[in-house]
């Protein structure tokens, strides 16, 4: 049975408690780790969130009726003690923080008993996610878990701080707005007093920060949530934060940068205890691309991309000659020492890697104990192979991947995937180093095949740089902006960008994106009419928050900083959200179902 409170007061968490309270008496209430029965002694593992005191209860020290309770307490049983700090009578724990005492305990309660759970809570769990999704608030106990929790949380506070004392405001934008159907899919929301109208949850709240710039707010800050109907990834909800920034009165992208760089520094001080360089690196769009495969690189390890094409120029590869006469590209990565580790099996693969980035193939030259290996080599001439082997420095024991392609961004992003998957492969990267970048000038338009038209890059409220204005009509893929990703570690962790400011130079964003008159209004036309009454220029930037925390917690999914994460179909295992509401619930909102097919 259950016992109450009654009055009792925790004075301090289990990791709290430290040498200098030797001899003082404490209060302590948490759940039960690990209970080890030894006949006249019991010892306990109790767990909170601040880490795990050893609990000794020994009859004598403790009344038998307590001793009695004590013999019988379970894994994940809710208990509050109180006792002694002693010294620990046994070895040191060193892998705890309290693991040079122990608490002699006088009195317990049981507050809560607990069924055996389904996983053990415990570091690092080897459960399969399904069954610690279902029972998160089990999940949640594990000591890893909490950590990243309580890391994130105290991103979130120091953020705080540093805006307000950059004097900027904390503003909440609405959560229900205008569906403005330009980028990812909006999650839609009935409107029951509106029937056959609908509010879009916002994927950002872009339009508001710019209004509250027009409004003369100034300077803005939020942490946000934010929801996209996309399909999910490792690094991807669809629901997530984002610590949203912008300021007036800015006309560079280092404003705005600068900016971001002063919390980054206070964030990797305080939660990493790692000192960055500023200014942080600069590197435009085109040289990621070209020297790393990505507009996010990671620059923790070297293989960067060398370009070929003049060397293999007439080399009599149709390969090579058709992708140079065609004006296009051919490029090559140098894996350094593992050589003898790739086998025909391995390279095969790398190559299938490739093709799903569009290439048609992946060539490759390796120099062995044995001698030469190539896909190629025997279609070229010896001479030809000692040059591309001294322009690549090729030395025994090196690999180089070739990639062909009259469509140089193909060619790129191909051997730029193939980088990455041999890093991880060999185990290339520093995972306790931070590499921070800004990558610029990312081009303000990109051409969608399936829609038959340009769309924007970012989004169409981003300036265009100031010398490509003579192209936004004529020639919109020589149009760069003035946008800048933050990359950590090879992922993409914020954006932001200058805005547009004049109006007639958004609407010439809108034309050359193909919108109609009817269009602009219907979707932007509140917008669109604020800048007639005088536009600051301002510019802003997005930070991924959970992202964020993920990359400083070094793990790999997004799910590990998210209390209550959704799977991959975008559903909650523990809730079973989304689900089937009643019939009178939709009869409100005038809503007919169609015959769907449950999945």
């Amino acid at each position: 049975m259950a016992e109450s409170m009654q009055g009792l007061h925790r004075t301090c968490r289990c990791a709290e408690v430290t040498t200098e309270m030797v001899g003082k008496e404490v209060t302590l209430m948490g759940w039960v780790a690990k209970a080890r029965n030894k006949g006249g002694l019991v010892f306990v593992d109790l767990r909170d969130r601040s880490g795990i005191m050893q609990l000794i209860f020994e009859n004598g020290s403790i009344d038998e009726e307590g001793f009695t309770k004590a013999g019988k307490l379970r894994s994940e049983f809710v208990i509050a003690v109180t006792g002694t700090v002693e010294k620990r009578g046994g070895a040191v724990n060193e892998n705890l923080a309290t693991g040079e005492i122990e608490l002699r305990v006088k009195s317990l309660r049981v507050l809560a008993e607990a069924d055996v759970p389904p996983f053990p809570i415990e570091e690092n769990s080897k459960t399969k996610d399904e069954i610690r999704l279902k029972y998160r608030y089990l999940d949640l106990r594990r000591p890893d878990l909490q950590r990243n929790i309580m890391m994130k949380s105290k991103v979130a506070q120091l953020t705080r701080q540093f805006f307000t004392e950059e004097g900027f405001l904390e503003i909440e934008t609405p959560m229900l707005g205008k569906s403005t159907p330009e980028g990812a899919r909006d999650y839609l929301v009935p409107s029951r007093v509106h029937p056959g109208h609908f509010y879009g949850l916002p994927q950002s709240p872009q339009l508001y920060k710019q209004l509250l710039m027009i409004g003369g707010t100034d300077r803005y800050f939020q942490i946000a949530r934010c929801f996209r109907d996309e399909d999910l990834r490792a690094n991807r909800q669809p629901e997530f934060t984002q610590l949203d920034v912008e300021m007036s009165f800015v006309d560079r992208e280092d404003d705005v940068m600068g900016m971001m760089e002063g919390l980054f520094e206070k964030i990797f001080r305080e939660i990493k205890g790692i000192e960055i360089s500023l200014p942080l690196r600069r590197v435009t769009y085109a040289e990621a691309m070209t020297r790393y495969g990505s507009d996010a690189p990671d620059t923790r390890f070297g293989m960067e991309i060398n370009d070929l094409s003049d060397t293999v120029k007439n080399s009599g590869f149709a390969v090579f000659d058709g992708a140079l006469n065609a004006g296009g590209k051919v490029r090559a990565i140098v894996l350094k020492d593992r050589e003898s580790a790739l086998s025909r099996k391995e390279l095969d693969k790398l190559a299938d890697l490739a093709k799903t980035y569009k290439a048609k193939g992946l060539a490759w030259l390796g120099i062995g104990s044995d001698g030469l290996r190539s896909s190629f080599a025997s279609k070229i001439s010896a001479q030809l192979v000692d040059e591309i082997a001294k322009k690549l420095e090729l030395k025994k024991g090196d690999m180089a991947f070739f990639v062909a392609d009259a469509d140089d961004y193909v060619v790129c992003t191909a051997l730029g995937a193939v980088r990455k998957e041999l890093a991880a492969r060999f185990d290339l990267i520093d995972k306790n180093r931070y590499d921070l970048l800004w990558v610029v000038d990312f081009p303000l338009f990109e051409y969608s095949e399936e829609e038959g038209r340009y769309v924007a890059m970012h989004h169409p409220f981003t300036s265009p740089k100031d010398e490509d204005l003579p192209f936004m009509e004529s020639e919109p893929s020589r149009v760069r902006a003035k946008a800048y990703d933050i990359v950590i570690n090879g992922q993409e962790a914020g954006g932001g960008s200058l805005r547009i400011y004049k109006k007639e130079i958004q609407n010439l964003m809108f034309k050359t994106l193909g919108f109609s008159q009817e269009q602009i209004e219907n979707r932007f036309g509140f917008f669109v009419n604020a800048f007639n009454f005088g536009t600051p220029p301002h510019g802003g930037i997005a930070l991924g928050l959970d992202r964020f925390a993920m990359l400083l917690a070094n793990t790999d999914n997004i799910k590990d900083v998210i209390a209550f994460p959704k799977v991959q179909n975008a559903s909650c295992l523990m809730t079973e959200a989304p689900g089937v509401v009643e019939n009178r619930q939709l009869e409100e909102l005038a809503i007919e179902l169609k015959d769907v097919e449950e999945g």
